[in-house]
């Protein structure tokens, strides 16, 4: 859906075509700052980008229907008409658990490669779609087993490694007609300098010269000293990115004369504090720093919210058994930047320190274009998740700009504007104000606190809408789910989100009967881990304020003797925080026993037995709980009951594994309250 200038299109897209300037009194502080290209410019702009992964994040989105889906994406990616988005950094799936969740890899094992497991290819397709000019980066968190060869480790066998990673290029170019423009090495974990050489021999080897290399994606250190140290390393390693630097980078990274980028920032409440934060950093990044790009996590908060960083999203989208989602503060922030720049362009070489407080960068096409982005986010409303941010003060100031050689002609200037409200609620986000005349090169501002202004020559900027979603709604408190979809457009069924292990839809062509489409619990070897995940595998869903709830689910364990399989509820965890998740378990297991715990590690016990389950065959578990006490069926018949709990007294429902073993599902439902 398009956004016009004409007042029709205004009316029904809700593009903003604002009035004058806001009324500011005189400030008291006045200063003049110069822009000017004659003497040179400044580092080159490489975008403004977002994570999608890095913990399952936009797990969620794929479930929703059209037309919501799509006006999502358009919010996100469609150029000059939300956030715009240069960058889409995705996460290489390896399996583990990598902050909200599991994504799949493409080789589970090492004779195994499926180029169609997960969401990000789709997600690169749909950001491509809206931008053919978005770069794509793929960066891995965790690896299959055998990447290792049984160690939790993957630089000791480098070629391997390498080979799994340009395979996942080379399948985003074969099947998805995807070029990926830059990989990492491993998310925030230590490097290995012999595998970097070898990863760009092997991507040469496979004409991927246009691959770039970015390492480390964690500190500035080490990774900035052995490059000052090891030529051959400098060679092949295009930009530092580093994590949450705080605005500053370190006189090592600069000495190497490589792109410095902000790798992973933000990952903040998307609340007016989170809009702050970003709105700082997209500026201070460069003033502070000389960082040229930086990458949003998350994308979209697009997970069940009580995971750990829920909302830590530039927008949310978490119903799509309602289609509800929320444009939130920081789509507009970032359009402040992207609507009104592309990478290739430069930074003018200025101090962009604001004299009251703030921070203003401006940058240029070399074509006679000129854009200049101020802000002047005060210290508590601007705060990030991380790193502590030092005490400073933001005043109303004027700002006069000189605009000097290539500039001076300028004679209008669009400006954008937003206000952050916070307590007030007064807030105004990304608004078209009249034009600034520029008087023989020379405009001033007042300016007040938690501002941003853009002023461009750029006639091109719009904010754009759609009709309001539909109204939130909790999950549906009767949910089924047979799994009987023969060409799934996704390898995970809707709305279950893997915390441990990874459930795929599965074709089980030797059953003849009621169980020829099935989920099926695929990781057998604990994964090369980023964060702790637990020793059995689980499938959250659901609503987490459920309390009473009776869970149905049809089961067939694969793995003899010691295999087992669980059905719960009231789960109260997930994410890296998986390893102590309580709840109420069901577990069933291949030597004809049984247990109910009230944790996923199994260790708390509240009663157990024989149930005459064996291998390779299906039960029916059902799990009843109401207030205090909890009963269990198998095959519809009384196995266990009137066992009391008392903790977690709410949470999700969910399905797993004894351990990583295959193991299959079916005829899923909860009905809960």
């Amino acid at each position: 859906m398009g956004c016009a200038a004409l007042l029709w299109g205004w009316l029904l897209l809700g593009c903003s075509w604002g009035p004058g300037l806001p009324a500011v009194g005189a400030a008291a502080l006045s200063t003049t700052y110069v822009l000017d290209d004659a003497g040179g410019l400044g580092r080159q702009f490489d975008g403004i980008g977002a994570v999608s992964g890095g913990g399952a994040t936009s797990r969620l989105l794929v479930n929703y229907q059209e037309p919501y889906r799509s006006q999502i994406l358009d919010y996100l990616f469609k150029p000059n008409f939300g956030a715009s988005l240069h960058i889409l950094k995705v996460e290489i799936g390896g399996d583990g658990q990598s902050t909200d969740g599991t994504e799949p890899s493409h080789m589970h094992y090492a004779n195994d490669e499926n180029y169609f497991r997960g969401y990000e290819w789709w997600l690169m397709k749909e950001a491509k779609k809206r931008n053919p000019k978005i770069k794509l980066i793929g960066l891995p968190w965790t690896f299959p087993a055998w990447i290792g060869k049984g160690e939790n480790w993957p630089y000791d066998y480098p070629d391997v490694t390498a080979y799994y990673i340009v395979s996942w290029i080379l399948g985003a170019k074969q099947y998805h007609d995807l070029d990926i423009d830059y990989v990492g090495i491993w998310n925030e974990r230590a490097f290995s300098s012999k595998y970097i050489k070898l990863l760009r021999y092997t991507l040469d080897k496979h004409d991927l010269q246009q691959v770039r290399i970015i390492a480390s994606d964690r500190l500035w250190e080490p990774i900035s000293f052995v490059l000052l140290l090891d030529s051959e390393l400098h060679g092949v390693v295009d930009v530092i990115g580093a994590h949450y630097p705080g605005t500053k980078t370190v006189p090592n990274a600069l000495l190497t004369k490589k792109k410095l980028w902000s790798s992973e920032d933000y990952s903040t409440f998307n609340d007016e504090v989170g809009a702050g934060c970003w709105a700082r950093i997209l500026n201070q990044n460069y003033v502070n720093g000389n960082m040229t790009s930086t990458i949003a996590w998350n994308l979209v908060a697009s997970y069940y919210e009580e995971l750990p960083f829920g909302r830590c999203g530039l927008m949310t989208a978490q119903e799509p058994w309602s289609g509800h989602y929320k444009v939130e503060a920081p789509i507009w922030i970032t359009a402040h930047t992207t609507q009104f720049t592309q990478p290739g362009w430069s930074y003018l070489q200025v101090d962009g320190h604001l004299e009251g407080g703030g921070s203003f960068v401006a940058l240029t096409d070399g074509l006679g274009n000129l854009t200049i982005i101020i802000e002047t986010m005060t210290h508590n409303h601007s705060q990030c998740i991380r790193p502590p941010l030092p005490h400073f003060s933001v005043t109303p100031q004027r700002a006069t700009f000189n605009l000097k050689g290539s500039f001076y002609m300028v004679e209008t200037l669009q400006v954008w504007h937003s206000r952050l409200g916070f307590e007030s609620g007064n807030s105004s986000l990304f608004q078209q104000l009249h034009p600034v005349k520029v008087w023989k090169g020379s405009f001033s501002l007042d300016l007040n606190m938690n501002e941003v202004y853009t002023l461009t020559t750029l006639k091109t900027g719009q904010k754009c809408g759609y009709p309001e979603p539909p109204p939130p709604q909790p999950f549906p408190s009767n949910y089924k789910d047979d799994f009987n979809i023969r060409n799934p457009p996704f390898s995970e069924a809707p709305n279950f989100a893997d915390q441990t292990g990874v459930f795929e839809y599965f074709i089980n062509a030797s059953d003849p009967g009621d169980h020829v489409f099935t989920l099926r619990q695929v990781v057998v070897q604990r994964p090369i881990t980023w964060a702790s995940d637990a020793d059995q595998t689980i499938s959250l869903i659901g609503n987490f304020q459920w309390v009473n709830m009776t869970v149905t689910c049809d089961i067939y364990i694969e793995k003899q003797h010691d295999g087992g399989v669980f059905i719960a509820g009231r789960v109260d965890s997930g994410g890296i925080y998986v390893r102590r998740t309580k709840g109420v378990f069901f577990w069933v297991f291949a030597d004809g026993t049984y247990r109910v715990t009230g944790d996923l590690a199994g260790e708390e016990i509240l009663m157990k037995g024989l149930s005459g389950v064996r291998d390779n065959a299906w039960h029916t578990l059902t799990l009843n709980i109401q207030g205090t006490s909890t009963s269990g069926l198998l095959n519809g018949y009384p196995l266990w009951e009137n066992v009391t709990i008392s903790e977690p007294s709410n949470g999700w429902a969910a399905i797993g594994t004894r351990s990583f073993e295959f193991a299959q599902f079916d005829n899923f439902h909860v009905e809960a309250s």
